[in-house]
């Protein structure tokens, strides 16, 4: 028997013609089958091979590799908005700001700002099924946001491996009878170091309760610092921890979404599972009530605080991981057809949800912390690093089996941020690949040189003095300058390639043109709440400290200029654009300005961001 594939053109004399194929299947092909019977007849039949998992875009452009299943791209775009934030992040800010009072702004930004935005990235990518800076084609001017992004999300990778690194760092510690941060006969803790009953003074407290010196003294070595410019050699435990996390995040990676989008099945889906078991085992506490009475308390009179909204209004911009270039690359991989609003509503919403049900987790456990050494909730609500690796181990070192709840817990974190990073380096390795289309061939040695960059930067910051270096990447990398690359976004989208053409485009793809709502939230509400809030991060800057320890003004000037060598791809890129396009200044502008797709509307003189009309449609 003779098998042979051949394509349907070939095959147009034998095979009846097909049916045109839809906008979202690539070319089909068929098997021809020759049977040779004793009596010498041959025989011809004909099976359709089914089409691979890859998507042509109606262009006509090459084919795209697409996610083995739907809930793969769910699981993954939910994986990387739930990150440590939603556990350390927007429980504290809730008790703080008003308790019950505080989802008042919250919501109204998550409706106004949030949901428009995540919609707009999940949107773009999937039309244009490219990367961050691939998608600018629609308006090659404002590329550089893509590189903007891209570089936010590579510098954030620096940093927040080691986050996990620490979080494998207490796992293995815990697999232990007794915990090793409930005395303090260690050979680590210093002459201060006593129990959180023994100390009046909360500060004392801070400064010498037996987890707290765990984590300062015998994670990071911290006391072997003196700043920043005493940095000192990596630390073995914590750069081995770092090299396991990021051999995890390489084979996770390195075959695109068919692996990452199977890994996420576990990664994503974890967190909940303990969380929900956490709270089962919280809510038996003693106090646990009183804390959670604490966070859903109500105090409306805090509403009038201007620092409450802005809180809020900056919690919704990085809780849902917009700005990163993630949602972009994650889209990008989307049947093409894909119903991206329902997506949109349905992630931002879970993110959301998740956020608040974590509360009941934390704030029951710092109950029960404020009732079993009798002092006020206020002195042991934290946020940050604080409240996952200080306050939430004391807590659990308390209980019955200790050393089984600390391996939970710690396995939570560990999942929590392995998506998101996951998330980070896929937005860097996609939006690269895209735009340097070499690279596509080699995408595992590349992978490989991006996860072993990060290790090497990431080095610094498990050092004695690592944790320096980890707070001012903490504050300089991802702040002003992620507002200010979804600022450029939305007005690159919203106002040059326009409102009309998106909603055209969305339209294509589903079939539902987005309603007046959104597009105003596109076109005015969204591009005003960002620049509000570029404003006000620029006005309220605060220099980075750690505790007690001010950095030297060197270190804030090379914070700055982290921050702005991503912010600086914007303008840089437009200039070199500008520079490289053939003719007057007019028609460089024309076309820089004007989808790569309608390049030949421009040397026919019609330009449509040149009318008023574009201007002023919605």
């Amino acid at each position: 028997m003779l098998t042979e594939r051949v394509p349907v053109g070939v095959m147009s004399s034998v095979v009846a013609p097909e049916k045109p194929a839809s906008n979202t299947m690539g070319p089909k092909e068929v098997e021809l089958i020759l049977v040779k019977e004793q009596n010498g007849v041959q025989f011809t039949s004909t099976t359709l091979v089914a089409p691979t998992q890859t998507q042509t875009h109606p262009s006509g452009e090459e084919e795209r590799e697409t996610w083995g299943k739907k809930i793969d791209f769910l699981l993954s775009v939910i994986g990387f908005a739930v990150d440590l934030a939603n556990v350390w992040r927007f429980p504290y800010l809730c008790y703080k700001n008003g308790g019950g009072a505080f989802l008042v702004p919250y919501l109204f930004f998550m409706v106004i700002a949030g949901m428009p935005l995540f919609y707009m990235e999940l949107a773009l990518g999937q039309y244009n099924r490219e990367g961050a800076a691939g998608v600018w084609k629609i308006c090659p001017i404002f590329k550089g946001v893509g590189f903007t992004v891209i570089l936010i999300s590579l510098y954030v990778g620096f940093y927040y491996n080691v986050i996990i690194s620490w979080a494998l760092f207490y796992l293995f510690s815990s697999f232990t009878s007794e915990l090793p941060w409930v005395h303090c006969n260690n050979t680590w803790n210093s002459p201060n170091c006593s129990d959180w009953a023994d100390n009046s003074s909360v500060t004392d407290f801070y400064k010498a309760t037996p987890a707290h010196e765990y984590f300062e003294r015998a994670v990071l070595h911290i006391q072997d610092s003196h700043g920043i410019d005493d940095l000192g050699r990596p630390r073995w435990q914590l750069t081995s921890c770092l090299a396991v996390v990021i051999v995890l995040l390489y084979f996770s990676l390195w075959k695109g979404v068919k692996t990452s989008g199977k890994v996420v099945w576990i990664t994503a889906t974890m967190p909940y599972v303990v969380l929900t078991v956490l709270l089962l085992r919280g809510v038996t506490l003693p106090g646990a009530i009183d804390g959670i009475k604490a966070y859903l308390s109500v105090d409306f009179l805090r509403l009038c605080d201007a620092k409450v909204w802005i809180e809020a209004a900056t919690q919704i911009c990085f809780s849902l991981g917009v700005g990163f270039g993630v949602l972009i690359a994650f889209s990008s991989y989307n049947k093409f057809g894909n119903n991206c609003y329902r997506d949109a509503i349905i992630t931002s919403s879970i993110n959301s949800l998740t956020s608040f049900f974590s509360g009941f987790v934390v704030f029951s456990f710092l109950g029960y912390m404020s009732y079993k050494h009798n002092v006020a909730l206020d002195k042991v609500a934290r946020d940050g690093a604080g409240l996952v690796f200080v306050i939430y181990p004391e807590a659990i070192a308390t209980l019955p089996g200790s050393s089984v709840w600390a391996v939970i817990f710690f396995i939570m974190l560990l999942t929590l941020g392995i998506d998101s990073a996951m998330g980070g380096m896929e937005s860097v390795i996609t939006g690269l690949i895209d735009e340097f289309k070499f690279l596509h061939k080699h995408r595992e040695l590349f992978t490989l040189f991006i996860v072993v960059a990060t290790f090497l930067i990431s080095l610094f910051c498990v050092t004695n003095g690592g944790m320096y270096v980890f707070t001012l990447l903490d504050h300089f990398a991802a702040g002003t300058s992620i507002l200010f690359g979804v600022l450029i976004e939305a007005i690159g989208i919203a106002w040059f390639y326009g409102v009309d053409r998106f909603s055209d485009d969305i339209e294509e793809m589903i079939g539902q043109r987005p309603g007046k709502y959104w597009r105003l939230c596109w076109k005015f509400v969204s591009p005003c709440f960002l620049l509000f809030m570029v404003v006000v991060s620029f006005a309220t800057f605060n220099p980075p400290n750690y505790g007690p320890y001010m950095f030297p003004p060197w270190a804030n000037m090379v914070g700055w200029c982290l921050a702005m060598s991503s912010m600086a791809m914007v303008p840089l890129y437009a200039i070199y654009k500008l520079c490289t396009l053939p003719g007057k200044f007019c028609d460089r502008l024309a076309y820089a300005i004007t989808p790569e797709t309608e390049h030949h509307l421009v040397d026919n003189g019609e330009v449509r961001q040149f009318t008023l009309h574009h201007w002023l449609v919605v």
